[in-house]
């Protein structure tokens, strides 16, 4: 079993540490996060290769993380003589007996434990020609030409693919080919549920059927003009014929069908499904752990929910890892099982308080990655301030919404934003809390007084403690009679629109007006802080 990860310059990873779940761990993080390069630093760490290939034929500067990469360069351009970088991949692993040889304290974290390591490092053969290099002061990449791979145990023993006790199978379904598993869905089908004798008929039945096609009539006549023509290339009589020998059985030659389209033409959708299931029965004898890269795609909300349930029943004995940036994943395997990236980071929410964990297990899972997805969020409490909040950015940002720029604007219950920031605290990324003043500015203050020291979160109230409510700031910065014209209304006096904007009947109808009117709206300062 994978125990944790701590991988070191490999590509946008320049310090990452990674504790595993033991059954199974979901990977979720917007494009560009580091899902797929962490699939490919344990599948490298397991195999010693990359991308197919041994990695020994494969260093290049661009396996380096790119700033520690250009701080090297930038130092020996400026006359410095600095540590060449090194790539080190450390994988723990589970103490065992199997693991028991693996084990020692040549690692990152020093620990005593099993574990494997790959290292790229400067090979000091090649001092001479790298003084040359350095001297010239003219370097443009990490000179790799002058490194050395090393693969070795924790232990300080170099290993080698027989010495890994521990097997992975990386399953990305975009580089599986359909046919491959068309026929071993065919075989396996067949193998399952034929007798002997039914599958001797079946041989039996397809070489007849190949029997018949020169017997056909159409056949026949175009066997005839062949052998006329036999001269072109033989003397002896030439025809066409179907090869019915052993070696092009029925294996070959039928193809499945599901709902009557033969297997290579159903959907993309159902491929993918079929492609990763049968990756998974292939190899799972044979691996400890499952990578699954991105099995979302094209499959909808419905599909992703079996093939993910499916994967748990045929991995119960195995620990899979999957790469995910779909917010429908947490739906079927729990947040339990989460791991956000975030800036190459990874915060798990078994680390939120169990009570904040109790209450997004009962939640779809949806809003909660969207602090994940987004570049920036803005938390308000309910549908009608989203929509004023929408309303002052869209003017105050040339038309765009929110949205345009990766800012999401996540309307949560009053009760449960205290909730999203403990993710925000984990996450480390710009979050902003727009709420009501409810007459008490110094009560909001206490409420959200454990995230004051975080620099990544900010709240946005009202100093007014007379204007307790969005509707009510509306109102005293525009006037009645401008806000007549926006709500269509013709209210007689401040208080009956007060008591028609602020009821909650009536609320999210305002905003909609608000947000779709042609009038220039005044927005509270709060407001306008947020969204700077």
């Amino acid at each position: 079993m994978l125990h944790k990860l701590i991988i070191q310059n490999f590509k946008c990873y320049k310090c990452f540490t990674l504790e595993f779940n033991a059954d199974v761990n979901i990977i979720v993080g917007d494009n560009e996060a580091g899902k797929s390069t962490l699939l490919e630093a344990i599948n490298l760490v397991l195999t010693g290769r990359t991308a197919g290939r041994l990695i020994q034929t494969e260093i290049s500067p661009h396996l380096f993380n790119q700033a520690v990469a250009q701080e090297y360069v930038d130092q020996i351009n400026a006359g410095a003589n600095p540590v060449p970088p090194d790539i080190i991949i450390d994988l723990f692993l589970k103490n065992d007996a199997k693991t028991a040889h693996l084990k020692g304290t040549n690692n990152l974290a020093k620990e005593d434990v099993p574990g494997i390591r790959i290292r790229l490092a400067y090979n000091d053969e090649y001092a001479a020609e790298y003084k040359t290099f350095i001297d010239r002061k003219t370097a443009t990449a990490v000179p790799v030409e002058y490194y050395k791979v090393e693969w070795m145990a924790f232990s300080g023993t170099a290993i080698t693919q027989r010495g890994v006790p521990v097997a992975a199978s990386m399953i990305n379904a975009a580089n599986i080919r359909l046919q491959n598993g068309a026929d071993y869905y065919l075989q396996k089908i067949i193998k399952g549920h034929l007798t002997d004798q039914q599958r001797v008929e079946l041989s039996r039945a397809y070489r007849d059927l190949k029997q018949t096609f020169s017997a056909n009539d159409s056949i026949k006549i175009i066997n005839d003009i062949l052998d006329n023509a036999k001269g072109d290339v033989s003397d002896k009589t030439f025809s066409l014929g179907i090869d019915v020998s052993q070696q092009s059985g029925w294996e070959s030659g039928l193809v499945p069908h599901l709902d009557d389209l033969p297997f290579p033409m159903i959907g993309s959708g159902e491929q993918n499904t079929m492609k990763i299931l049968l990756a998974i029965s292939r190899r799972l004898e044979e691996s400890h752990a499952i990578l699954i890269e991105e099995p979302e795609n094209h499959l909808s909300f419905a599909t992703l929910n079996k093939l993910i349930g499916k994967i748990e029943e045929k991995c119960k004995e195995r620990q899979v890892i999957i790469t995910t940036h779909s917010s429908y994943v947490i739906n079927k395997l729990g947040l339990g099982k989460l791991i956000l990236l975030n800036e190459q980071q990874p915060a798990k929410m078994t680390e939120l308080d169990p009570a904040t964990q109790d209450y997004f297990m009962k939640l779809s899972g949806y809003d909660t990655l969207r602090l994940v997805l987004a570049r920036e969020t803005i938390i308000v409490e309910g549908p009608s301030d989203e929509l004023v909040v929408q309303r002052a950015y869209r003017d105050t940002h040339d038309g765009r919404l929110p949205i345009h720029d990766g800012i999401d604007v996540l309307n949560v219950r009053g009760l449960s934003s205290k909730r999203f920031l403990e993710i925000a605290a984990q996450l480390r990324k710009p979050v902003h809390v727009v709420t009501d003043n409810d007459g008490d500015p110094s009560a909001v203050d206490k409420k959200f007084e454990d995230f004051v020291e975080y620099t990544n979160i900010t709240i946005h109230r009202s100093d007014d403690a007379t204007l307790p409510s969005l509707e009510q700031h509306l109102h005293s910065l525009n006037g009645r009679d401008k806000m007549n014209r926006i709500l269509g209304k013709n209210f007689p006096d401040d208080e009956k629109m007060l008591a028609h904007i602020t009821n909650d009947k009536n609320k999210t109808t305002c905003a909609v007006a608000v947000f779709g009117t042609a009038e220039t709206v005044s927005m509270p300062e709060y407001i306008l802080n947020a969204i700077q």
